[in-house]
């Protein structure tokens, strides 16, 4: 006897409609291994295209800056060195911070001066935030007004590790041993962590209070495009004709080049994982196949006896467990699509899953509800007509 194709998928799905609970279960199981890997491979393109926006805009941002004292800080450049860097013709921004050593900032003069919570004390310039094309978070940056008067902006760490998310009147910090007006709470800054953790106070202030005596400690500048490789090699011996050796030159960029490379080491760890977790998902399948032929001894040796050939049976629960897995494989790339949305959406990335993910995770499903069917499929095709009838 031979069975059209949709007699076969009518069958095979018999038991799954009969056993809706079961089936439910076992889906689920697959749903999220499948959803797993389908957002793990979501959220990562996700976070991969803004690091990749980020570094298209700062890939013609440089910094320099020199060495380290044995304290551990910053050695100060030549007051200088920002005036003759800004004659470098394809130089179209600069701006530096100067590190203002042995000042702490603490919320009070009531906590104890060693709790600092690694928060450092920086001069800045006004053109900090168009150079690093930075953003403020809360309030504004600093201004003309902050060159005589005691005012700070805090980084974005700086501003968490002291416990101040909102700006009043009334919002001060300890800063060397005297209270500063917290004017401004700057937003992240990627490409230049040292600013996150600093507070920052002007050039002027920090000349007449702390005698930093102009100097900068490192210098942000913008070039053009394509002369950026030309600008660095000449950037250490304008900015420190006598020490040129003593100067550093980097790209800021290469952070973002970091965090992208150590995402697609952790993609990797991830899907090997959700790999793990669609084999826990198959062997389950399996073990229910394996019970469902068990359970349906009578109903393979009546229909063996009607006629059916063993192909016809193995293609019954073979199809069956491959239904089973595909239901949970469609189920998980909707709720993968569905959970990189939602991240993307709270971390401000742009939505971006690859068109492989959904596919690949629909052909995962499937195949492994193929291999586990394998076995069932062959142990139910085996079974004797006149032995499996005894059964019923």
């Amino acid at each position: 006897m031979t069975m059209r194709p949709a007699d076969v998928v009518s069958v095979s799905t018999i038991g799954l409609r009969a056993r809706r609970l079961r089936t439910t279960l076992s889906a689920l199981g697959v749903a999220v291994a499948i959803a797993a890997l389908v957002a793990v491979l979501g959220v990562a393109e996700s976070a991969k295209a803004e690091l990749l926006t980020q570094l298209g805009a700062q890939g013609n941002l440089l910094a320099v800056a020199s060495g380290q004292t044995f304290d551990g800080n910053p050695t100060p450049l030549p007051s200088t060195a920002p005036a003759m860097i800004r004659r470098i013709p394809p130089v179209r921004n600069v701006t530096a911070v100067g590190n203002v050593p042995g000042v702490t900032v603490r919320r009070t003069a009531a906590i104890p001066a060693v709790q600092t919570g690694g928060i450092n004390v920086m001069a800045a310039d006004g053109s900090l935030l168009s150079t690093l094309s930075a953003h403020m978070l809360r309030g504004r940056f600093l201004d003309a007004t902050a060159e005589h008067y005691p005012e700070a902006v805090l980084g974005y760490a700086a501003a968490r590790a002291l416990g101040i998310g909102t700006l009043d009147a009334s919002t001060q910090v300890y800063l060397g041993g005297q209270y500063f007006t917290v004017v401004g709470i700057l937003d992240q800054v990627a490409i230049a962590p040292e600013v996150d953790i600093a507070t920052l106070i002007s050039f002027g202030i920090a000349n007449s209070r702390f005698g930093l005596d102009n100097h900068p400690s490192r210098i942000y500048l913008r070039a053009d495009p394509d002369q950026v490789a030309a600008v660095a090699q000449v950037l250490a011996f304008t900015a420190s004709p006598d020490e040129p050796e003593a100067v550093q030159v980097r790209r800021p960029s290469d952070i973002l080049l970091a965090r992208i490379a150590a995402k697609n080491a952790f993609v990797g760890l991830f899907l090997v994982l959700g790999g793990i977790a669609l084999f826990v998902a198959g062997v389950g399948i399996a073990n229910i196949m394996v019970i469902s032929v068990l359970e349906r001894r009578g109903e393979i040796g009546l229909r063996r006896a009607v006629g059916a050939r063993r192909r016809d049976v193995a293609a019954q629960f073979l199809l069956e467990s491959s239904v089973l897995a595909g239901l949970g494989g469609v189920l998980g790339v909707a709720l993968g699509v569905l959970a990189t949305g939602v991240v993307a959406d709270l971390q401000d990335d742009p939505l971006v899953i690859p068109a492989v993910a959904p596919l690949a995770g629909l052909a995962a499903a499937l195949l492994v509800g193929a291999l586990a069917g394998a076995y069932p499929a062959a142990r139910a095709a085996r079974v004797a007509p006149a032995e499996a009838l005894r059964t019923l």
